[in-house]
């Protein structure tokens, strides 16, 4: 089937920094193979079976010791959006210059859920998980008075 873990999407994007106090968001740039729904099938003699999978919600882990569980995909940030709160997201307190490579390490672990039905009349249900890394550099903004 092809599933695969999320295909993230953060802001600030990679490259950019973002800043203590101020909101990551996070997403899935959604896709069958990223979100669903997903199927797939399968023939041996006189049996099909067809599979498909739907993602039901991303766990990310980010860096900090803290972890957001969301049970939708989350959307994609729009300079429009200002300082919005993300529908999915989170808001770090520390910068990451403590952290390897200065960054916080951004670990998305998307659950599916993989429903099968057989020709046969069979069915069942399985539950996988699909892993996918990003990371974001946070630092602070400061007031200077001269």
């Amino acid at each position: 089937m092809g599933l695969q873990g999320p295909a993230v999407g953060i802001a600030p994007p990679p490259g950019s920094n973002g800043v203590v106090g101020l909101p990551v968001w996070l997403w899935d740039n959604v896709s069958p193979t990223t979100w669903g729904p997903n199927s797939a099938s399968a023939s041996t003699g006189a049996v099909t079976v067809t599979a498909t999978g739907s993602a039901t919600q991303i766990v990310w882990n980010l860096g900090d010791g803290q972890s957001v569980t969301c049970t939708n995909p989350g959307e994609a940030y729009q300079a429009s959006f200002g300082n919005a709160q993300p529908p999915c997201g989170h808001t770090y307190t520390t910068v990451s210059v403590s952290q390897p490579g200065g960054r916080y390490a951004i670990n998305a672990t998307a659950t599916w859920v993989v429903n099968w039905q057989a020709t046969t009349g069979q069915t069942g249900q399985i539950t996988v998980t699909r892993r996918s890394a990003s990371s974001v550099v946070i630092g602070e903004l400061r007031d200077l008075n001269n």
